[in-house]
């Protein structure tokens, strides 16, 4: 017989994207958000952030995250500011890291809305940001830090654990525990063999999981990451040009840089200056530093990393680098070239066939990253039409996401399969290819979830 209030679960976000990770669990009353994303790409999923929550933020009494990329996290001060009060419990790695990410999220949409302005592109006058920095700092006073592997209370029988997951610092997996069932979300899951972060702990026993499936529909390249942007730096440094990484400020920036000195130091590549422009990045990977235990690299190893590249903070020193010219390297953010410090340097650089473009990861549909991937060869930039003759290379080696092979390999360390497995996270062809995976390989019941969908985490189907 059904209960009066069974627990359920309402995808929110994450269903048709690889953005916007948000979830809520509700069981009697109690309502646990797990993650609270921004949506990004296609302007049709961007214009998600701007419509009302789907519930009361008053309503929910937790967050929780399952790490720091802003996919997933950068909806919390939006979230606050429009009533919740409740705790927001991550691992102290994500804590320390929304730290750096939800204020630079908040100066960002702060400038979007400047430049909006500027442009008289927004039905606002004046237009409005989604946050500000100040709302950001704000959001942080209701961070909650919590150990992996610790059982967190959460009230009227609903209990969670962090538990690893590779990918970046701070990266956790979830499992509640509610009703009598557990649900476990994999967050973004890390590879086994990433050559930064341990990789993600096995999967238990569970009734529901809940999966990303960002590279759902494909596999890693086969060779070595290290000696593809070896490469890449050699071939173009010959002709005296300019190699412009797009990097995520956490997590592939401090990838490209250990990188990049193991290559220095076996000689492999020229000794042409190296520039990491990003403060964000900059701190993110001194916080590294700080936690050992999550990742593989030795203490000789970071002041390698350290010593690579030249540190850029300022904004004076990061508009000379491009007067500079080659041969160099410059690593800025964002990663899918969708703001940030890159598109000064994409303007300035992008248009000299001696250059190149490097792409150092995954691109979401809709984003200049997948544009140019796909072989664009005219971005729109701060409003003006940018033609880019430089040539551009997407190292498909250096994701820190498991890919489908080794998401199945993950699933199989499973004691027994879960009554249901959802497929979210991920475009909607990686996702379907995921579920056709689940099913044939591994005889699993799974499929893809709507949009704002609610399942009972009893009975799912």
């Amino acid at each position: 017989m059904a209960t009066k209030n069974p627990a359920t679960l309402q995808f929110l976000g994450a269903t048709d994207t690889v953005t916007g990770s948000r979830y809520l669990v509700d069981f009697h009353g109690t309502r646990i958000l797990v993650d609270c994303g921004l949506f990004q790409g296609y302007k049709r999923l961007r214009l998600r952030n701007r419509q009302p929550f789907p519930v009361s933020p008053a309503s929910i009494d937790a967050v929780l995250l399952t790490h720091a990329h802003l996919d997933h996290t950068g909806y919390v001060p939006r979230l606050v500011r429009d009533g919740f009060v409740g705790p927001v419990y991550a691992t102290h790695g994500t804590n320390e890291l929304c730290k750096l990410l939800l204020p630079d999220s908040g100066h960002l949409q702060e400038e979007e809305a400047r430049y909006a302005d500027h442009r008289g592109s927004s039905i606002h006058t004046p237009a409005l940001p989604l946050y500000t920095a100040a709302d950001a700092v704000q959001s942080l006073n209701s961070f909650r830090p919590v150990d992996f592997d610790e059982s967190l209370d959460l009230g009227r029988g609903v209990e969670a654990t962090f538990v690893p997951a590779g990918h970046i610092l701070g990266a956790a997996q979830l499992q509640i525990r509610v009703g009598g069932n557990t649900v476990h979300f994999t967050g973004d899951l890390g590879r086994d063999d990433d050559p930064l972060m341990y990789p993600p702990r096995e999967l238990d026993s569970v009734d529901v999981l809940v999966t990303e499936s960002t590279y759902g529909n494909r596999t890693h390249p086969a060779g070595s990451s290290e000696v593809e942007l070896g490469e890449v730096v050699s071939r173009v440094a010959k002709r005296s040009g300019v190699i412009l990484i797009a990097a995520f400020a956490v997590g592939r920036a401090e990838t490209l840089m250990l990188q990049l000195a193991r290559l220095r130091r076996k000689g492999l590549i020229p000794e042409i200056p190296i520039y990491l422009n990003s403060p964000m990045a900059i701190d993110a990977s001194y916080m590294y530093q700080q936690h050992p235990d999550e990742h593989r690299l030795r203490p000789e190893e970071f002041q390698d990393m350290y010593h690579v590249a030249t540190m850029t903070r300022t904004a004076d020193d990061s508009k000379l680098l491009n007067l500079r010219g080659g041969p160099m390297i410059i690593i800025s953010a964002s990663g899918m070239l969708t703001g940030g410090r890159i598109l000064h340097h994409l303007a300035a650089y992008g248009n000299d066939p001696n250059n190149a473009i490097v792409l150092s990861g995954y691109q979401a549909a809709g984003t200049r990253g997948a544009a140019l991937a796909a072989g664009s060869r005219e971005l729109r930039v701060y409003g003006q039409d940018i033609r880019i003759r430089a040539e551009v290379v997407q190292l498909e080696g250096f994701s820190a996401h498991a890919d489908s092979d080794a998401i199945i390999r993950w699933m199989r360390s499973a004691p027994q399969a879960p009554g249901m497995t959802y497929i979210t996270h991920g475009e909607p062809e990686a996702s379907d290819a995921l579920r056709l995976r689940i099913k044939h390989e591994l005889g699993w019941k799974a499929r893809v979830p709507e949009y704002t969908e609610t399942i009972s985490i009893a009975n799912p189907e």
